[in-house]
């Protein structure tokens, strides 16, 4: 539920329906710093986690599984079956009335279908991106998300954004380029990809402003039709790109170690929906600007110590200014957002 006013540095599955920063900040007067403080970490936890592993998957770990659109089509599979047992279950049991039971209408995902294919380039090339390109780099090449969304927010929608927001776009771009200049273990895919993703998380923000009115306005409900459609429109890409072919090759293809860490980060992927939905209806907008600014600044210094990856000076420039850019334009528009 990533906005598209922000970066999304994980796998994205659904903005947050649109809310007023009063009645954030009437939700967050009514719970504790204790609650607010563990449903951020919460966040945090997910958010990271996602990040960490599909890296580890698909780059580093002993079940090193360079198939990203596999990985994705995998974990969208393991969000379904959640999706089909938790709206089960909520039938019965009230702890589990978050997400709606399953439904899928024929002329409702007729409707959806633009934006599913939206999502699936999105996720496509997320981890494609995440494939080529370090975690500590990972942020930067995606940081472009903010541009694009000016962009087509402009372009499509005919909205104008202030001089101050462009001045941090500015500032992101420059971040852009002099972090990919001095990025040590460069990579044309990597950066190819990333632009790509930021392109395709703006259009899909707009798009889900656009469709979310086709199930009542109802996160959860959309939820179901974009990831069965997902489902079905990336499995020809899984084939088209050679990745089944090679996939039958893979010699622990029947581990069933491997077959674990693989439902663990489709487990993962779903659950950044259920943190995302938390921290937005516990906290106000500038909790989630700061949170999601300084967890971007954690994970690439958490990276960099883990992966032990290299850090230029100038790579290390770029990613400070990418990432303050980032943060700056993020609260620019929280502060536009409370004078209108």
């Amino acid at each position: 539920m990533v906005s598209p006013d922000e970066k999304a540095d994980e796998k994205p599955f659904l903005p947050p329906p649109a809310t007023s920063a009063s009645a954030y900040a009437h939700h967050q007067k009514q719970h504790s710093p204790t609650i607010i403080l563990s449903v951020v970490a919460f966040y945090w936890a997910a958010s990271l986690a996602v990040v960490f592993l599909n890296k580890y998957i698909l780059s580093t770990s002993e079940y090193k599984f360079p198939f990203p659109l596999f990985v994705t089509w995998f974990q969208l599979v393991v969000a379904l079956v959640i999706l089909l047992v938790w709206g089960t279950l909520g039938r019965s049991v009230n702890s589990f009335s978050l997400i709606p039971p399953y439904e899928f209408d024929l002329s409702i995902a007729r409707k959806v279908t633009p934006l599913t294919f939206m999502y699936v380039m999105m996720l496509a090339f997320n981890n494609l991106c995440l494939q080529y390109v370090e975690v500590t780099f990972y942020q930067v090449a995606r940081s472009l998300s903010i541009i694009f969304n000016i962009i087509f927010t402009y372009t499509l929608l005919g909205a104008k954004t202030s001089f101050a927001a462009l001045i941090c776009c500015g500032v992101v771009f420059f971040g852009f380029v002099i972090g990919s200049y001095g990025e040590i273990n460069f990579s044309w895919e990597g950066i190819i990809y990333g632009v790509a993703s930021s392109a395709f998380v703006a259009l899909y923000g707009i798009y889900v402003k656009k469709t979310l009115s086709v199930v009542d306005n109802n996160q959860w409900r959309l939820l179901h039709y974009n990831t069965t459609l997902s489902i079905f429109f990336l499995f020809p890409l899984v084939v088209f790109a050679g990745e089944l072919q090679n996939i039958v090759k893979v010699y622990f293809l029947y581990d069933w170690g491997f077959w674990a860490l693989m439902t663990i980060t489709g487990v993962t992927g779903f659950v950044i929906n259920i943190a995302m939905f938390l921290q937005i209806k516990f906290t106000t907008p500038l909790t989630n600007t700061i949170s999601g600014t300084a967890k971007s600044c954690f994970q690439t210094a958490l990276a960099a110590w883990y992966f032990q990856n290299p850090i230029s000076p100038l790579n290390g420039t770029g990613i400070f200014l990418a990432l303050f850019g980032s943060g700056l334009y993020s609260w620019v528009r929280y502060k536009e957002m409370l004078r209108k």
